[in-house]
């Protein structure tokens, strides 16, 4: 199916040369006389390059066939993350590269979603926040307790993160996963 470049709208997924896309950040410039330019930034699903590219006039493009599928996170080799449907107990590998950063959001058992195309798994979707148990962080100062002092916190994937002060070892933080910002303590 062809997409006008006006609908390059972020989270757009498209195919360009083959290869999926989403659209990261837009602007659009209208030119005199209708036509109109599109800057976009466009992340691709299969190795996560970013690029800057630009449209004109009338362009189109071809919408992504991706498909999300529901999977629980089994484990990693350092190499290879391995999740499993479900439903249909089918297991699917992906590189570590591919999963990029988001190692750190990822614990044994949680339900994620990965993406398909053309049948083969490209990339894993987080939730957008993550409930993560600090391991280990150093106590606050007594009186200390004003959330606007910060520190840092290692967290059961081994991530670390800014908390405020009054964040103890054992207590559970929910993190946003755009962003590895804390959210709030998870009340238990």
């Amino acid at each position: 199916m062809a997409l006008s470049i006006t609908n390059l709208k972020k989270g757009t997924l498209f195919q360009m040369e083959g290869e999926p896309f989403r659209v990261v950040e837009y602007s659009q410039k209208v030119m005199g006389r209708g036509g109109s330019i599109v800057n976009v930034r466009i992340k691709s699903l299969i190795d996560g390059k970013v690029l800057e590219k630009t449209f004109k006039g009338n362009e189109q493009l071809e919408t992504a066939d991706v498909t999300n599928q529901s999977v629980q996170y089994l484990y990693n080799d350092g190499v290879i993350f391995y999740f499993m449907n479900g439903d249909t107990f089918e297991q699917f590998e992906i590189s570590s590269e591919l999963v990029g950063d988001g190692a750190g959001y990822l614990k044994e058992g949680d339900q994620v979603q990965l993406q398909f195309f053309d049948d083969r798994a490209i990339n894993v979707e987080l939730p957008k926040n993550v409930a993560l148990e600090v391991t280990y962080t150093e106590n606050a100062v007594k009186g200390d307790t004003t959330s606007s002092i910060q520190k840092e916190a290692t967290l059961e994937t081994g991530i670390n993160i800014r908390v405020p002060a009054f964040i103890k070892q054992g207590d559970i933080v929910s993190v946003d996963t755009a962003t590895g910002a804390y959210r709030e303590r998870v009340k238990g």
